[in-house]
């Protein structure tokens, strides 16, 4: 019984952690096709859209201080000249890219 315990640990453990890596990829696939033409692929909005529109830099104080739900709300419901996404992108698809946009602020 101790051994199958162990075994039902281990696969739940195994399965968390590969949707973790899944939604990490997930999100940078959806962050390069939806959103790096204007905010750069390293998220300096450095892009000529991105000086268009004056895309803050993700890694600037302003946004990195913000909540996971500010940035989710923002990418919903647009923001400045930014569209809104709601009727473009899932939920899940929306939080996988603000967990992308999170490691771009580590680098």
């Amino acid at each position: 019984m101790k051994n199958q315990t162990r075994f039902a640990v281990v696969i739940v453990v195994v399965a968390c952690v590969a949707r973790v890596a899944f939604a990490a990829d997930s999100g940078a696939d959806t962050y390069k096709a939806k959103c790096a033409m204007c905010h750069a692929a390293d998220g300096s909005g450095n892009t000529p859209a991105g000086k268009a529109m004056k895309a803050v830099p993700f890694s600037s104080p302003e946004v990195v201080k913000k909540s996971d739900a500010d940035l989710i709300a923002a990418t919903k419901n647009g923001k400045g000249k930014m569209p809104a996404y709601a009727a473009k992108l899932t939920d899940e698809q929306i939080t996988e890219v603000v967990a992308y946009i999170r490691t771009l602020q580590k680098k």
